[in-house]
């Protein structure tokens, strides 16, 4: 798996508390400390596929510099976090330091766990060094040359884009509100995916004080959606139900989650109380519009049906989509109840960036495993099967059709992705202990 990290290098007792979810909420059986780190997703990235949970060893390319490598963070003694004290752990998640004092890459996402509480990051640090499993596992030598190496601009890096102090909730806002902006900002990082990037591969914004915060942002061929109210391409049109419904499913009457956020779904969100997931929601659902603030709201036109029904394929890509597409999708773009998501009015469809479409077109999509029952049905890849201007046209057929107004696609775009994406998808599911 290759996942391309966008980054050079890449207290909560006033007015509202931010409770403690105990574990028991989501599934009966996970301790405060687990239940954070599943939050956190810290599994993903520390855990590779059929390798001991937290051992470390996935491999991460960094722009400009060239691959790290995800570490151990067990509580062995001599090749992971053992002889870590509380500060030490707490330096590391919050400013980016290891212990003996070098830099991490933000790769690792500080600058969005600094926003974690002391009383949350201690049940962490007790989960980590009580729970779970030591696993005496060397971490791998980073692929960075010699020149390239040095750590030390990761503390300028740091004074100019980190703020170490914990989420501060806002007076005027409500409990959940702060509890999901919490979440958001903080344990669930979504601005490491979902926001773009300035000059320096800083996270545009941290929180909704800036207008780019969640709206979108582009991640190893995959456009990570607008999580604002843009009407089409982001949450406009989503109510906290159907978004709540997304987070602990992977999906709803609206679109199916793909790219690296099936991992989010099978390792981490889906994980979560109702009663976080339902905060999130209200958080989110906050947002105002960014990209579409004067734009109309997604209307199907039958026009695409009819033809298609007709076996009119005058238009671009259409037969493609007629051979290929129907039978899943539907000759109304409608899909088949969830287990086929529509494109007539996907916010991804409707994305100004295609690069997912193409991407799923060419590659396909992992598995939603919710509840630990693997979905029967998900995206085929047709990179074998369709050249780089058949996928473009049926690409282009779906972003114009059933009442969808988004730009055509060109073969030129699908070549570039075609060269630089992987064609393997596994199931994405890590156990924790």
């Amino acid at each position: 798996m290759k996942i391309t990290i966008a980054l050079l290098g890449l207290t909560l007792n006033c007015i509202f508390h931010i409770a403690p979810v105990q574990a028991a909420d989501a599934t009966g059986e996970m301790s405060r400390g687990e239940y954070l780190a599943r939050a956190g997703n810290c599994v993903a990235c520390h855990t590779i596929e059929d390798g001991k949970p937290f051992a470390g060893g996935l491999k991460m390319a960094v722009p400009m510099l060239g691959a790290i490598y995800a570490t151990n963070i067990t509580p062995d003694p001599e090749t992971g976090i053992g002889n870590y004290t509380f500060e030490d752990f707490d330096a590391s998640m919050r400013i980016g330091v290891a212990k003996g004092g070098h830099q991490l890459y933000p790769a690792m996402p500080y600058p969005s766990y600094a926003k974690i509480t002391r009383e949350d990051m201690q049940a962490l640090y007790d989960y980590f060094m009580n729970e779970v499993e030591p696993v005496n596992q060397p971490n791998l030598e980073n692929e960075i040359p010699w020149l390239l190496s040095f750590r030390w601009p990761l503390a300028i890096w740091n004074f100019l884009f980190v703020d170490d102090e914990p989420y501060a909730p806002k007076p005027d806002k409500s409990e959940d509100w702060n509890r999901g902006a919490y979440l958001v900002q903080g344990l669930g990082h979504c601005g490491a995916c979902h926001t773009p990037r300035g000059l320096f591969f800083q996270e545009a914004s941290l929180d909704e004080e800036g207008s780019e915060f969640l709206s979108g942002a582009m991640l190893d061929h995959w456009s990570a959606s607008s999580l604002n109210g843009d009407i089409n391409s982001g949450l406009g049109r989503w109510s906290e139900d159907e978004l709540v419904e997304y987070l602990k499913t992977g999906k709803n009457r609206h679109s199916t989650a793909f790219g690296t956020m099936v991992e989010v779904i099978n390792n981490s969100t889906q994980y979560m109380s109702d009663e976080d997931l339902r905060a999130m929601a209200i958080y989110l659902k906050s947002l105002p519009p960014v990209r579409e603030k004067d734009a109309e709201p997604y209307e199907y036109d039958p026009t695409a049906e009819q033809q298609l029904i007709a076996h009119d394929f005058s238009a671009t890509g259409a037969e493609i989509y007629y051979k290929e597409c129907v039978w899943c999708h539907m000759y109304d773009g409608g899909g088949q109840n969830k287990f086929q998501p529509s494109l007539a009015g996907n916010p991804a469809v409707l994305d100004p960036d295609p690069s997912s479409s193409i991407n799923l077109l060419l590659n396909g999509s992992l598995r939603l495993v919710p509840g630990g029952d693997p979905e029967p049905y998900n995206m085929p890849n047709y990179r074998l099967l369709l050249d780089d201007q058949q996928i473009a046209d049926v690409v282009t057929f779906i972003r114009s059709s059933w009442g969808n107004q988004a730009s055509e696609v060109t073969a030129k775009q699908v070549a570039e992705v075609r060269e630089d994406t992987d064609t393997s998808h596994d199931i994405v599911i890590l156990k924790m202990k």
